[in-house]
């Protein structure tokens, strides 16, 4: 007997639920582009290593190209067309707007997606390769510009924007950390109130 080697899958992509066959090998890219036309993404390499078709898996970054659809069943995936929040561009799609932190912008939908993982990664206090102190006791440390280069290292720009793009993801990080201490300020205010 035959094994069968496609599927009928659902997929929850920015919010809504996609149901379609896929092949078992389909690509989680292919499936966004050729599939549902979500074009934003982009194949750039279809090797993982240009980052261009970056997405969020569960609010982790993730090369698409890299995963297969059917291993994405089940999780939330976030691309480019689903950051914003309706009219309201997301901090970092707003600093990447401001600070000309593209050229061409092929890679920005990849870069935009990495950065946004990137923050949250950083605000968690995961330590990247040139974070000096390690220790989970130490905290996030200092997003300096080589901290956001070595975090973004994953994603390549061909057109060579890596300055403005370094200033758009601190600026965004800023704005991210300026609006965690707002809550954690409000929130605070509510349990004095109670």
């Amino acid at each position: 007997m035959a094994l069968s080697t496609s599927s009928v899958i659902t997929l929850k992509i920015n919010g809504e639920k996609h149901t379609l066959p896929v092949d078992h090998r389909t690509t989680l890219l292919d499936a966004l582009r050729e599939r549902l036309d979500l074009t934003g993404t982009k194949k750039g390499c279809d090797q993982g290593q240009c980052g261009a078709c970056t997405v969020l898996l569960d609010g982790r970054r993730a090369v698409a190209c890299l995963q297969l659809a059917v291993a994405a069943e089940g999780r939330e995936i976030t691309t480019i067309e689903g950051v914003a929040d309706g009219e309201r561009l997301h901090p970092v799609q707003q600093a990447f707007l401001d600070l000309d932190g593209f050229q061409c912008g092929y890679c920005t939908p990849g870069q935009i997606c990495s950065a946004i993982g990137m923050i949250e990664e950083h605000a968690a206090g995961w330590p990247s390769a040139v974070t000096e102190d390690v220790r989970p006791q130490a905290g996030p440390p200092p997003l300096t510009a080589d901290e956001i280069r070595e975090r973004m290292s994953g994603n390549l720009c061909r057109c060579g924007a890596y300055v403005a793009i370094v200033e758009a993801v601190a600026r965004a990080a800023e704005a991210h950390t300026n609006a965690s201490d707002e809550d954690a300020a409000t929130d605070g205010t509510k349990e004095a109130v109670i």
